[in-house]
């Protein structure tokens, strides 16, 4: 089995080609072609923590991958990330291990900041003048880091309930995108004034609401990736001409569709489009610049599944990484 470590797996993936493989994953799971069984949680509340498990097997792959990702959220009071985990390649064919990615959540923040990439690059409308995005940790930066691959804009608006973390942000990340960051005082002045909004944090109590929601905007919502998660106001989902999550059943149940339909402003029947629809050309996206976009992440297994082998062939067409006898 290889062992490839983090720094490793930081050198060889970068996000052009995460963004790539993660679309062609999605397109693989809107054709049918992904076995992808259902996320395992386990909720450690009073650690602010949690554990999620995913994996999948896309047809024809000579492996399949599972991924363990930790959030601990208070561990930046300690110097640690918040984030963490590592993801696990196995045969196939005899279903023995492969690899041991050691990514400490990289590969994860990769892949997830991708597929909010691929919905910027199908909702959001042509001319993109303001970006704003709630919450000034990793996601927050992969987020904005991936969309700049993806569409040109002008100017970054961030806020975070964090003001060190905040000032953190908008001095470094004019540096990494070349693109204009201003902190500002309220989720309020973020949303009514960015063209594409993303939110990414783990509240659970939501924040963003239905009245400052207007014509042309479109929201990525990353943040809900567990039943008591929520980062929009379940009205803000009745105000979009187009929903789009990433999986459908997956977001029923922890995403932000989940309060939509707990709380009545959405239901099952309306017509929620899945992101492999958009990859795979089955549906356009948008079509006009007025429209309300939302398109809700939840994380799916297939791309883990993409990120983890990409980042398994690059280790081994680059010698990277110590075998481990089983």
């Amino acid at each position: 089995m290889l062992v490839v470590g983090e720094a490793d797996i930081r050198r060889s993936v970068d996000l052009e080609e995460a963004i790539s493989t993660v679309e062609e994953g999605f397109t693989h799971l809107a054709a049918g072609e992904v076995n992808l069984p259902p996320v395992m949680s386990l909720e450690l509340p009073e650690r602010r923590g949690e554990l999620h498990v995913k994996g999948a097997h896309i047809a024809d792959a000579s492996s399949f991958v599972v991924k363990l990702a930790t959030g601990f959220y208070d561990n930046p009071l300690i110097g640690l990330p918040s984030g963490g985990g590592m993801m696990l390649v196995f045969s196939a064919r005899t279903g023995f291990p492969e690899a041991l990615l050691l990514d400490n959540g990289y590969l994860t923040d990769l892949r997830t900041a991708a597929a909010g990439a691929i919905a910027a690059k199908y909702l959001a409308k042509q001319e993109l003048s303001t970006v704003g995005v709630v919450g000034a940790g990793a996601q927050g930066r992969y987020q904005v880091m991936a969309l700049a691959k993806v569409r040109r804009f002008e100017k970054l608006l961030a806020y975070d309930i964090d003001r060190e973390r905040l000032e953190r942000y908008v001095k470094e990340m004019p540096e990494t995108i070349g693109v204009n960051c201003q902190a500002v005082e309220s989720v309020q002045k973020v949303v009514t004034e960015s063209d594409l909004l993303v939110t990414a944090t783990p509240a659970t109590e939501p924040y963003v609401r239905a009245r400052w929601v207007h014509p042309g905007l479109h929201i990525t919502a990353m943040g809900s990736d567990s039943p008591d998660k929520q980062e929009l106001a379940s009205e803000v989902l009745a105000r979009a001409d187009l929903l789009v999550c990433d999986l459908r059943v997956q977001c029923f149940e922890r995403g932000e569709l989940h309060h939509g339909l707990r709380e009545g402003t959405i239901a099952e029947e309306d017509e929620i489009v899945e992101l492999g629809e958009l990859t795979s050309g089955r549906h356009p996206g948008r079509t006009d610049d007025s429209q309300v976009t939302i398109c809700d992440l939840t994380g799916v297994g297939v791309q883990d599944a993409g990120i983890a082998t990409l980042a398994y062939e690059k280790a081994l067409q680059s010698g990277l990484g110590s075998s481990l006898e089983l």
